[in-house]
């Protein structure tokens, strides 16, 4: 492989104990609709003064290895004169990039989704290259109902997951491979686990057909988790439930599983977390976050597109991020939370 020792590099400033990815990649209705929440006009400039405080907050390298941006930010700067993809990297965080073009319905195939953005992925991640990105992300969504995702659904969606890690490889950025296994829903954590381990399975048949280096590239799984309109799961369950999938589809060649947190709130995604740490003592990957909401939330509500706020939104991302670093450990516990 051309580029695998620019890759192998990437991995290693990525893949660290107590440290994670944040997810600061947004679509434009995503970001419109945090911003409108705390009444703040999702402008060019409004979205690069947040994601440019959230790169530029001081200290957040030693529990953040690497961000993933929208398209727009990597043309951005900070206000001063770095690009935003510069500021993080200042601080060892790896900039990276959001490279699919959102989820459509899957023709012929009702309540399947399949996502866009394989034509002219090359160009494009050669022009994300230069401007910085070192790694890209790629996500698949799956929804959950009595006949949905099908297998003809599933298969699609691996094969999109693997010809876009192998892209990347190829051009020499470490592909985050996204499969999320949607909460919404009545179902119970049973049918989540079952739906994330035919997912898992697809997924990774794929990218042995297309020759991805396992060791070269970082999964973004969903914890197993019961449906939001199902019952509530605690931390030792979800914990359970995660690994007992993880451990029959994700061979030990992947260096690092983050997580994403899918609706969960902070404090929730962050307790799952630890106690899947806790479990996790032979377990042959790292387990830590890609998180966006999850970290951002109190940022975001503390900022409210206040200049004035900017600092205490910076504090209230340090924090999340290092609670999250101590779940990574298995360190973390609630009382943290009031410190």
């Amino acid at each position: 492989m051309e580029y695998a020792t620019e890759l192998e590099t990437t991995i290693r400033d990525m893949v660290e104990k107590g440290r994670g990815v944040l997810a600061a990649d947004e679509s434009a209705p995503t970001i419109a609709k945090r911003f409108k929440a705390i009444d703040v006009e999702s402008t060019e400039e409004n979205r690069r003064t947040w994601r440019s405080l959230l790169a530029t907050t001081q200290g957040l390298g030693e529990y953040i290895s690497g961000i993933i941006l929208f398209e727009e930010t990597l043309r951005q700067k900070t206000d001063e004169g770095l690009t935003i993809a510069e500021a993080a990297w200042e601080q060892k965080i790896v900039p990276g990039i959001k490279v699919d073009k959102g989820k459509i319905p899957l023709a012929l195939s009702p309540g399947d989704l399949i996502t866009q953005g394989l034509d002219g992925l090359a160009e494009r991640l050669r022009t994300y290259k230069q401007q910085g990105a070192r790694f890209a992300k790629w996500r698949e969504v799956y929804a959950i109902d009595k006949h949905v995702p099908s297998l003809h659904g599933i298969e699609a969606n691996a094969e999109m997951l693997a010809r876009y890690a192998a892209v990347c490889q190829q051009e020499g950025l470490v592909p985050i491979v996204e499969p999320e296994v949607l909460m919404d829903g009545s179902h119970d954590i049973e049918r989540h686990a079952e739906v994330t381990e035919a997912v898992q399975h697809a997924v990774f048949h794929a990218l042995h057909r297309h020759h991805v280096a396992l060791e070269l590239m970082i999964l973004k799984p969903n914890m197993v988790l019961p449906g939001k309109d199902c019952r509530h799961a605690e931390p030792d369950e979800v914990a359970t439930a995660t690994l007992k999938v993880l451990r029959r589809t994700v061979p030990a060649a992947v260096p690092s599983i983050n997580f994403l947190s899918g609706g969960q709130g902070p404090e929730e995604a962050t307790a799952n977390l630890n106690a899947i740490n806790q479990q996790a003592i032979d377990a042959p990957w790292c387990l830590t976050i890609s998180y966006g909401r999850a970290l951002q939330e109190p940022a975001l509500q503390a900022w409210k597109g206040k200049a004035e706020n900017a600092q205490t939104a910076q504090q209230a991302l340090l924090k999340r991020a290092r609670l999250n670093s101590a779940a990574q450990l298995g360190q973390y516990n609630a009382d943290m939370e009031k410190n």
